[in-house]
Parts: structure tokens; C-alpha cells; sequence
């Protein structure tokens, strides 16, 4: 693959996905790859299973492996939401139920392709270790993840993009202008949420990969939809809808 794009932690949210599937239509982009967390706080998990069934490959998240299984380390919100998402999808019914379980129990937890490697959160701890930017003062944390990275790691999970650096540097997409190149240093680089930016950007983000270049691309899309849909739920908390019109 010279040009895809990653995109990750879609979290149910079925108007950011179509936005963010509208523009990587209109950039000469035919494969998808999705690092994880297709469901889980959003209002649409069917819907977003239903399409991410079509990317080129989509890897497991915590909350894809805590609607398979039992949610363990969530928040109260964030289970309560696992618990609902769950049952939307038990409770669907035809062929279409039955492929989605399927699909979510394929899901693998992580890709390598060359030097390239693919994980939700960490290659040390594929499903659940997070890092934040401020991990890079944490030398000893680094050091161990990134002995187990080749030469690129490409993460979400945080929901928080950007660029780590295995000499303990984090450089956010503004800071690089929106593009960074690939070159001899090993690097982490974080594509950010589709459904549930939180980097005080509500805007949907994710990345396109064109050989060594890597571009950051933010997705304006109809979040107060999406709040309002969570607001007629009432097993999902209304902060899940409110914390997305600040991308927190």
C-alpha cells in the first residue's frame, strides 16, 4: 500500500464516520485501516460495524473486546454504554447480527506490514495501555514500548494525535504542520478519534499514509446530531454527547 488512510476509535458515532469516509473518498484513497474501537459510546454501533466491515483491515479495541466479553477498567459511563451497545446488538435480528459478532470476534490485535506495525494502544499492550503526550518525561515507559517497535507503530486509543519520538519527544499535528516524513527514527504516531476527538478539537481526525508522508486531517462534522441521539438514550450518559462539542 503507498497511499491509505488509518483512521481509529470511531466509538459508534456514525456522523463523524461518514464525514470522515466522504473526504477520504475525495483523496485518491482506496484502502482503510481501522486501529480499533469501532463501538462503544456512540449512538450507531450497528451502523459502524456495518461499514467497517469494508476497510482493508480494522484491529481490536477495548471497548470492541469489552462488548465481546466483560468491560474491565471502564469508567461507570463508559460501561454503562458497553452494557447498552451490547444489547443492540444481541437484540438485532437475520443474517446481518450474526456477522457483526463475527466480524468483532476476528478483529486481530495487532499488523505488522514491513516496518510498519498496528495497534490500538501500545505494541507492549496491544488492547489497553494508553500514552499521553506528557508520557515523554516518563523515560523509562518509552524506552520499553518502543523496544518492541521496528521502526513505525501506528496507535489511537487516547484519542489524542500526534507523533512520538523514541529520543522522548511528542510533537502534536499543529506543531508539525499538519505533515510529518518518515525518516530513519523510530516513531509512535497517534492518528486521533474519528467519534470522539479529545484534544479540545471537536473535529474528527485521522490520517493519510502517501509512501513517508504522513498528513493529519481534521473532518468537520454534525456533532450536536450525534449528541442529541445520545441524549435520547438513557443508558448513555449526556456528558458522552456534551463532551463532544469540545472534543474532550
Amino acid at each position: 500500500m503507498e497511499r491509505y488512510a488509518i483512521i481509529s476509535d470511531i466509538h459508534g458515532n456514525l456522523e463523524a464516520l461518514g464525514a470522515v469516509l466522504d473526504d477520504i473518498q475525495q483523496q485518491s484513497v482506496e484502502q482503510i485501516i481501522c486501529l480499533g474501537d469501532i463501538i462503544g459510546y456512540g449512538p450507531n454501533p450497528c451502523e459502524c460495524i456495518d461499514l467497517s466491515m469494508q476497510f482493508q483491515f480494522s484491529l481490536l479495541g477495548n471497548h470492541d473486546n469489552g462488548a465481546l466479553f466483560d468491560p474491565e477498567g471502564f469508567s461507570t459511563g463508559a460501561e454503562k454504554a458497553i452494557f447498552w451497545t451490547r444489547a443492540q446488538l444481541e437484540s438485532a435480528d437475520g443474517p446481518e447480527a450474526k456477522n457483526r459478532w463475527d466480524f468483532l470476534a476476528r478483529l486481530p490485535r495487532t499488523k505488522r506490514d514491513g516496518k510498519k506495525m498496528y495497534v490500538h494502544g501500545t505494541p507492549r499492550s496491544p488492547l489497553s495501555e494508553y500514552v499521553f503526550p506528557e508520557d515523554i518525561y516518563n523515560t523509562r515507559k518509552i524506552e520499553r514500548i518502543f523496544s518492541f517497535i521496528q521502526q513505525y507503530c501506528f496507535q489511537g486509543h487516547t484519542h489524542v494525535p500526534g507523533v512520538f519520538t523514541e529520543s522522548c519527544r511528542y510533537l502534536s499535528p499543529k506543531e508539525l504542520g499538519w505533515n510529518y516524513e518518515l525518516n530513519s527514527e523510530k516513531v509512535m504516531i497517534n492518528v486521533g478519534s474519528v467519534g470522539q476527538p479529545r484534544d479540545n478539537d471537536p473535529r474528527s481526525c485521522y490520517v493519510i499514509v502517501d509512501q513517508n508522508n504522513i498528513e493529519f486531517r481534521r473532518i468537520d462534522y454534525p456533532c450536536l446530531e450525534t449528541r442529541d441521539k445520545i441524549y435520547e438514550i438513557p443508558e448513555l450518559d449526556n456528558f458522552l454527547g456534551d463532551r463532544l462539542l469540545e472534543g474532550r
